[in-house]
């Protein structure tokens, strides 16, 4: 295991209650991803500068295409989805040449946070301005916020939203049967897109050949005070996610990325994560995350000059995963650093990651 630190001190110390958490309020129901369906399409780019839209009406094997927009290399959908109960949506980022001998492309899987804006990603990681990535698919599934990847349990009746399903079930097929996607995939999160990223991995066998998570949320069967307080704080049951963490432990082990490790031996995994207080990327006047009620464990108070509580929980967790994963014997890297629960760490750490994925396709 290669274990960068650099940060300075524990992560944690004794100090006075702040309840300041999660950069936007949403970024503890960070990491929700979900599915869109099918569109027909080429298996390469429209034109440079196109831009075309077509509505409504397309079939495609159990899903219905509402909305296509292309715009270059840019694709847009909205499907009718049945794993999600409605609309659902998909962008990517398709590769800038035909494919050769009409060969599959490899696939990069990149996964929101817990608000599910996959239309940020592209500005916010400059994917359609490097050029490792003009022969590479670029998937950005949607989800719901504070999705977490995940088919709700809703009191054991199941049904929508079914997260994982829609992901894999209705996008993937959907991308390799409409844009010529491969069996080469390698997948990145961002806060609980990271969940997503390990989650997903462990649970489906040879899904991805590698998987990173920045700030992930990897380990939510420890801090189930956490996932209580931000499905509350965006005004979701909580418990409809996988159950009580007591009557249903089971369920929320079953979706645990700590308790799944053995499922990542042999997988190359990247984990990194800040320690919750001002970092060099962060501005001189860096303000405290937004209070989430019930996020602190009055038992455990985050440290005074802690700016981000949730990453300083992101920490703990990452850690925690790491250890268990190096017990395993798995080929996990990690990279430990001051800084926050914003979108600038986890850009950064994408520039580190990106070449040692992209080996993993071949």
């Amino acid at each position: 295991m290669t274990d960068i630190d650099d940060t300075t001190g524990p992560a944690r110390r004794p100090g006075r209650t702040r309840r300041q958490v999660l950069r936007p309020a949403l970024a503890l129901a960070a990491a929700a991803a979900l599915p869109a369906t099918a569109v027909p399409a080429r298996a390469h780019a429209a034109p440079p500068g196109g831009h075309e839209q077509h509505r409504g009406g397309k079939q495609h094997k159990g899903v219905r295409v509402l909305e296509e927009k292309r715009s270059g290399r840019l694709v847009d959908l909205t499907f009718d989805s049945p794993s999600m109960g409605g609309p659902a949506h998909l962008r990517l980022l398709t590769p800038d040449r035909p494919r050769r001998a009409g060969g599959p492309w490899p696939v990069l899987w990149m996964l929101p946070g817990g608000d599910g804006d996959h239309r940020a990603l592209l500005r916010r990681y400059s994917l359609d301005s490097r050029a490792e990535l003009r022969d590479v698919l670029v998937v950005m599934p949607w989800m719901p916020v504070f999705g977490f990847y995940s088919d709700w349990w809703n009191g054991g009746r199941g049904g929508p939203p079914a997260v994982a399903s829609y992901h894999l079930g209705e996008v993937l097929p959907f991308v390799e049967r409409e844009y010529g996607a491969g069996p080469l995939r390698v997948v990145a999160g961002e806060s609980m897109g990271g969940f997503g990223a390990l989650s997903y991995t462990a649970r489906y066998p040879r899904l991805f050949r590698a998987a990173a998570s920045y700030s992930g949320y990897v380990h939510p069967l420890r801090h189930p005070r956490a996932v209580r307080a931000g499905a509350t704080h965006v005004g979701l049951d909580w418990l409809a996610l996988w159950g009580d963490p007591v009557e249903q432990r089971g369920n929320w082990q079953a979706h645990d990325p700590y308790h799944l490790a053995e499922r990542l031996v042999g997988v190359p995994v990247h984990l990194s994560a800040g320690d919750g207080r001002a970092g060099p990327l962060n501005p001189p006047d860096a303000k405290p995350d937004p209070v989430i009620p019930g996020l602190e464990d009055p038992a455990h108070p985050f440290p005074e000059d802690v700016l981000s509580p949730t990453e300083t929980l992101m920490r703990e967790e990452t850690r925690l995963l790491a250890r268990r994963l190096l017990g395993h014997g798995a080929p996990v890297t990690t990279h430990f650093h001051s800084g926050t629960h914003d979108p600038v760490y986890w850009a950064r750490e994408f520039d580190r990651t990106l070449p040692g994925l992209l080996r993993h396709l071949g």
